[in-house]
């Protein structure tokens, strides 16, 4: 199924670090050759300064205990600049190691600059010297230590610019060590900054967002309320035209986080919209899925498309999360996407027909006869579904449903006023703009 694998798509918006995750993930799923995925992590790691990890990638595939000779020079290139670094940024660390010295530093970076070369003669250029320090930690693998140093760089750092790429590498490193929780707080953290800082060019500030929305995935699916936070981060009008104009792709991670989220089915009429808008510029088994049932009321396709969906989510670095559970292991995600899968094919298919033949319905929802019986009465017990099976002829009733006038009176209001606020809100960036030139 590597037809439908996103990782091409992905990666060039990742930290190189980012990718070995995704890599991990396609060799175990075994979507390519396993040689194939050695000399990609090779490729990468020559960007960085794991050389240990990648003389043993080189030991496994080329079967031997020799490595290539630049292999071991740029090891000790690796170690001298590490030691000469250590160095130049000892004074620094020697002062945050001291926590009785640390109590003395206050919100305002430039009376602890002050302070710390009056009393301790670290100035500017050890500050600088922990940037590089933490930076190459981060290129050798330790996360741990470089979120740390990271981290107190930035409560010193008086330059924005620095302070703002420190943040990116926090972020990676956090992600990498699985610190979902921080990483969240982290990445809130940064879209502030890149939605409120004035780029020298608008595309510069889209390419941030992209960058930020493709990071944010290793997150949205691993944090406990991931999926609603995804939903409100590319929901929002910036990112949702950040994501059609220059990452269509990530309207697979947007839709999947909409068809398992029923407590935002509010937002899904917008954006059906959207996939009505890509379904020609962008072709996705999960977005297909959606327009077969919603805009072109094709249930064999969506029946079709839904089989395809399974496939692409257990192949998925991101939604094919597996969780293990005694000798068993389950993807909890495509477990909720079929049944809302069905359920909306189900609800769609019920508001043409009043009368509808079990049947027929098993094979739309790919469900044999007595699965499809079963899934239906538990839709009526639980009042999901106002209907009654006919059992003499095997088919499903269901009853008139007249909308209400006043709960459409106040959809529409909430429509109106949410339309008028993103109005209001265009106007008033359009006259700051005129004002800042």
């Amino acid at each position: 199924m590597a037809t439908h694998d996103l990782t091409p798509r992905i990666a060039p918006n990742l930290d190189r670090h980012l990718v070995f995750p995704l890599l991990e993930f396609l060799q175990e799923r075994q979507l390519y050759p396993d040689e194939q995925i050695l000399k990609a992590k090779i490729e990468l790691l020559n960007k960085t300064n794991m050389v240990d990890y990648a003389m043993d990638i080189h030991k496994s595939l080329y079967h031997t205990e020799d490595v290539p000779q630049d292999m071991v020079e740029r090891r000790a290139e690796v170690v001298a600049r590490l030691k000469a670094l250590e160095e130049a940024a000892a004074p620094i660390v020697s002062f945050l190691q001291n926590a009785n010295a640390v109590q003395e530093l206050r919100a305002d970076k430039q009376y602890n600059l002050q302070m710390l070369n009056d009393r301790y003669q670290i100035g500017l250029e050890q500050i600088e010297a922990l940037y590089q320090y933490a930076k190459f930690q981060f290129e050798c693998g330790n996360y741990s230590g470089a979120a740390d140093y990271l981290y107190q760089y930035r409560a010193l750092c008086t330059n924005s610019e620095r302070s703002l790429s420190a943040l990116w590498g926090k972020l990676a490193a956090e992600i990498l060590m699985q610190n979902w929780d921080i990483a969240f707080e982290e990445l809130n953290r940064l879209k502030e900054i890149i939605d409120s800082k004035n780029y020298a060019s608008p595309l510069n500030q889209v390419q941030s967002r992209i960058w930020l929305m493709h990071w944010s995935l290793f997150i949205f699916f691993n944090h406990d309320n991931g999926r609603t936070h995804i939903i409100d981060l590319f929901n929002q009008d910036k990112y949702l035209n950040a994501i059609q104009t220059n990452a269509p792709h990530l309207l697979r991670y947007l839709a999947t986080a909409l068809i398992v989220n029923k407590r935002r089915r509010t937002q899904f009429k917008d954006f059906i919209k959207v996939i009505q808008q890509e379904q020609y510029g962008f072709k996705d088994p999960i977005t297909e899925f959606l327009a077969c049932v919603y805009v072109n009321y094709d249930f064999d396709g969506a029946q079709k498309k839904m089989r395809e969906c399974e496939e692409v989510i257990l192949n998925d670095p991101f939604l094919g999360k597996r969780v293990e559970e005694g000798s068993f292991s389950t993807v909890p995600l495509r477990d909720e996407f079929l049944e809302n899968a069905r359920l909306f094919i189900f609800e769609t298919y019920c508001r043409i027909h009043q009368r509808i033949d079990m049947g027929v319905l098993s094979e739309k929802l790919n469900l044999n006869y007595e699965e499809a019986e079963r899934w239906i009465v538990n839709l009526i017990t639980t009042s999901k579904l106002d209907a009654k099976i006919d059992s003499k002829s095997g088919t499903v009733v269901m009853e008139p449903n007249h909308p209400i006038v006043y709960q459409q009176i106040i959809d529409h209001t909430k429509a109106l006023s949410g339309r008028t606020y993103k109005l209001v809100n265009q106007l008033l960036e359009k006259t700051q703009t005129h004002a800042a030139r």
